[in-house]
């Protein structure tokens, strides 16, 4: 997730702006790897992780980890990397992949 959520802070852009830059790596502001899969470990805020579909608390109001860099990141989250395949040409494409994906795990 790290790439995915936290490119820079600083250059969060209008999202179809965000979306044109996923060519490289994570669109700034998607945020669908922090709402549409479960994450079973403990995430601080979420003791008992996260339920598939529900938004995660350390997602801030656009949509970057609060946790980026923090060693209280679960190694799930810092694990998850952008792939086209996964997160496809845009986020609701990613939303709606990686929700497919849960319900086949």
């Amino acid at each position: 997730m790290s790439r995915l959520i936290a490119s820079s802070r600083a250059s969060v852009q209008a999202s179809a702006d965000a979306d044109a830059s996923a060519e490289d790596g994570c669109r700034p502001g998607c945020g669908a790897c922090c709402i549409a899969p479960s994450i079973s470990s403990p995430i601080p805020g979420m003791p008992r992780g996260k339920p598939a579909g529900v938004r995660c608390v350390q997602l801030d109001e656009d949509n970057l980890c609060r946790l980026f860099g923090d060693p209280s990141r679960p190694n799930v989250c810092a694990r998850f990397v952008f792939d086209q395949e996964l997160c496809g040409s845009h986020r609701d494409e990613a939303l709606a992949r990686i929700a497919h994906w849960e319900t086949l795990t």
